[in-house]
């Protein structure tokens, strides 16, 4: 079985090392970077590197496509005329709804796409970033459209298993993208918004300890990615920002009332539902 990687970010560069560590040897990189390339192939994470895509995707049976979610369509439809028959295409990107629709505009009824969303990303840029071990015990998520085969459902399910992964459950795109926005996106906001408070200073590191430091490591963002991530899911990105203003004014409240009862027990709402979760 052929392999292609389309963009060793990374996450491209994860998935490329984690393919070698199952026993996958036909495993090829393409990137538009020439010094990556190079590097993927020095390091023993590809067999070979390309920078034009069309060299090499005729005879690749599977495609993993690791790029921004505005340039996915893109690339599908300037290189559908070579993709294999039969061949099947998948991405990593962290929005669903808005990609599967470009996407149903220029996907060829040759090919197979399974959409997919692996959960445990990197604020690293670049191939330098790449580790396939962070993919050891993690979850992932497919969104299945209609069109989709079962068997090509089956066959990336088994190799995100094969690399590591511990879950890969099947959701809704509509589901995918509203979740995405509570338990990620929305996390990055309120990471971005305290370390953009105008509270900031040169002395906040001398009174900050390890609860400022996890909070804000997500603040540590890659622009461009997450720029389209948010404008991508930005309906249901507004929704759970929403959902947050009504539990932060609720906390508001108390502290302008006084209210130390209805306070004590938002804490203890909070403290049993994260002891539930882990």
């Amino acid at each position: 079985m052929n392999i292609a990687i389309v963009g060793l970010g990374a996450i491209g560069g994860s998935f490329a090392m984690g393919l070698q560590a199952a026993g996958y040897k036909n495993i090829y990189g393409i990137d538009i970077n020439e010094s990556t390339v190079r590097i993927a192939v020095e390091q023993g994470m590809i067999q070979k590197g390309f920078v034009e895509a069309g060299d090499i995707l005729p005879e690749m049976d599977i495609i993993i496509i690791s790029l921004y979610p505005n340039q996915i369509a893109p690339f599908v439809e300037q290189h559908k005329s070579v993709l294999k028959e039969g061949a099947i295409l998948t991405d990593v990107t962290g929005v669903k709804t808005a990609i599967i629709k470009q996407m149903s505009k220029v996907l060829p009824s040759t090919v197979d796409f399974v959409f997919a969303h692996p959960m445990r990303g990197s604020e690293k840029k670049g191939i330098i970033g790449a580790d396939h071990t962070r993919f050891i015990g993690a979850n992932a998520l497919l969104t299945p459209i209609s069109r989709n085969k079962e068997s090509s459902l089956k066959l990336i399910e088994k190799l995100y298993k094969e690399i590591g992964f511990n879950q890969v459950t099947r959701v809704s795109p509509e589901k995918h993208d509203e979740q995405i926005a509570y338990v990620s996106q929305l996390m990055h906001v309120l990471s971005v918004a305290v370390v953009n408070s105008t509270q900031a200073s040169e002395e906040t590191l001398m009174f900050a300890g390890n609860s400022f430091q996890e909070l804000t490591r997500i603040a540590d963002i890659n622009a461009d990615l997450w720029s389209e991530l948010f404008l991508n899911n930005r309906t249901a990105l507004l929704k759970s920002i929403e959902h947050f203003e009504i539990e932060l004014d609720a906390l508001k409240y108390t502290l302008e009332e006084n209210d130390d009862k209805e306070l004590k027990t938002i804490f203890s709402r909070a403290a049993n539902k994260r002891r539930e979760w882990y």
